[in-house]
């Protein structure tokens, strides 16, 4: 599977932290190489941007436009809401001179707060689309400070509000469904109203949770059997897998929940999944992968995730 087919199958990756969207991208699909990733970045058919509840994914270029539309305004408004002390009419002006300031040439973030203060930047970035241009936000130069104009790197925003909705729904469900409409609105930052209205519009399955909630799927998803084995895999931090909206997949169970996220952690720690749940924590040291399992692993699991993890380590060399 390329690159932008594989993102659109699992809602797109978290990409606060480079590495982390190519080992997470490493985990889930068979055989990526980090160069296929840089290039895809490179060659505009993957595109890192602020997007789902304000921080950095990695998209496929189909998806991008699409889900920018869904979020934009309510992304704005959760925006005028935490800066109370902002004004919005400012920084909309600020967005205009900003648009004019990276038009034709893409601006390292340093040189826009220079510009515009590091305030009025901040918030013109919420009136613009933007994206992260390579080679920054890559393996080879981790941080994702290079901007430039959605519409220059990628083209017109051509998007409908509510196709670029439904989208997003239907991202969710093929990602992390079976789930409850107020699990796909959390995950988007977009009203549980909005979501049921388009959950309305689509041919769905349904189910009954255990809580007794109504779940949907997306029709003919997979649903394996509960026996079908897991095989170990490792995950990188802020992978959208162990967040909140993700509690029913059952990844990380609660147990294990305040020793990858906690208040000097908020972006979690690298885990490993053994039988489809986390099971410890990884650091790549010396040219090795490193383990700390949280308790005791089964032997034949112990040959596995260690065949795993030098393949792993091989990835970073």
């Amino acid at each position: 599977m390329s690159v932008p087919k594989a993102l659109e199958r699992i809602g797109g990756i978290q990409a606060q932290y480079a590495p982390a969207m190519y080992i997470g991208l490493w985990s889930r699909v068979a055989g990526v190489e980090r160069v296929a990733l840089t290039r895809a970045l490179e060659r505009r058919s993957v595109i890192q941007a602020t997007l789902m509840r304000a921080t950095i994914h990695l998209v496929s270029r189909a998806d991008y436009w699409p889900l920018t539309a869904a979020i934009r305004a309510e992304r704005r408004a959760w925006w005028e809401r935490t800066h109370r002390q902002a004004d919005p009419k400012r920084a909309r002006a600020a967005g205009k001179r900003l648009r004019a300031f990276l038009a034709g040439r893409p601006r390292r973030w340093k040189e826009i707060q220079e510009r515009f203060g590091r305030e009025d930047a901040l918030a013109a970035a919420q009136y613009v689309d933007l994206v992260r241009v390579p080679p920054s936000g890559t393996w080879e130069q981790r941080r994702a400070d290079l901007y430039g104009l959605a519409e220059e790197w990628i083209g017109p925003d051509e998007a409908d509000e509510q196709k670029g909705l439904d989208l997003l729904v239907r991202r969710y469900l093929g990602g992390f469904g079976p789930a409850t409409p107020a699990e796909v609105a959390d995950f988007g930052m977009v009203s549980i109203k909005r979501v049921r209205g388009a959950l309305e519009g689509m041919e769905l399955r349904r189910f009954r949770g255990e809580d007794g909630k109504e779940l949907v799927d997306l029709p003919r998803a997979p649903l394996p059997d509960p026996d079908t084995p897991a095989p170990p895999r490792f995950l990188p931090v802020w992978d959208a897998t162990l967040l909140v909206h993700a509690r029913r997949t059952q990844i990380l169970p609660e147990e294990h929940r305040t020793k990858v996220f906690s208040i000097k952690t908020p972006n979690s720690v690298s885990t490993f999944l053994v039988d489809g749940q986390v099971a410890g924590t990884w650091r790549y040291d010396r040219d090795r992968i490193r383990i700390e399992p949280f308790g005791r692993i089964a032997r034949t699991a112990q040959r596995e995730l260690g065949e795993e993890a030098e393949r792993l380590a091989a990835f970073h060399r």
